[in-house]
C-alpha cells in the first residue's frame, strides 16, 4: 500500500511546516462526512501514532493511519493553482463516486 506526492505538494507542505515552525510532516486521512460519504483530512502531525504509516517524498513526510490507507491506496496528493483558485488535489483510483460540491467521495 502506498501514497504518493508531487514535487508541488511535496513544495507546499514543506512551506507550511516551515512557517509553523515544527511537525513531522502532514497527516493525509478520510472521516465520514458529507453527501457521498467520506471526506478527506489533513493535519499537522506532532507526534506520531504506533499503527502510522509514514510516506516520504522529497524531503516531507505524509503520515497515514492503517484505518485511512485501506480508501487511500494508492493515491496521489497534488497540489495546484488554477486561476484564482489553489489547493491541494487528491488522485484517488478507489473513489467509485464524488458528490456535486467535490466536499466527499464514496469507494
Amino acid at each position: 500500500m502506498a501514497i504518493t506526492v508531487t514535487e508541488a505538494a511535496a513544495s507546499r507542505v514543506a512551506a507550511f511546516l516551515e512557517n509553523r515552525g515544527k511537525g513531522l510532516g502532514l497527516r493525509l486521512g478520510v472521516r465520514t462526512s458529507g453527501c457521498s460519504g467520506m471526506a478527506y483530512v489533513l493535519e499537522f502531525v506532532d507526534d506520531l501514532n504506533e499503527e502510522d504509516q509514514i510516506f516520504e517524498y522529497y524531503g516531507v513526510n505524509i503520515i497515514v493511519d492503517a484505518k485511512s490507507l485501506v480508501y487511500l491506496d494508492g493515491t496521489e496528493l497534488d497540489f495546484a493553482k488554477e486561476g484564482l483558485n489553489e489547493g491541494f488535489k487528491f488522485n484517488n483510483p478507489n473513489v467509485s463516486s464524488e458528490c456535486g460540491c467535490g466536499e466527499s467521495f464514496n469507494v
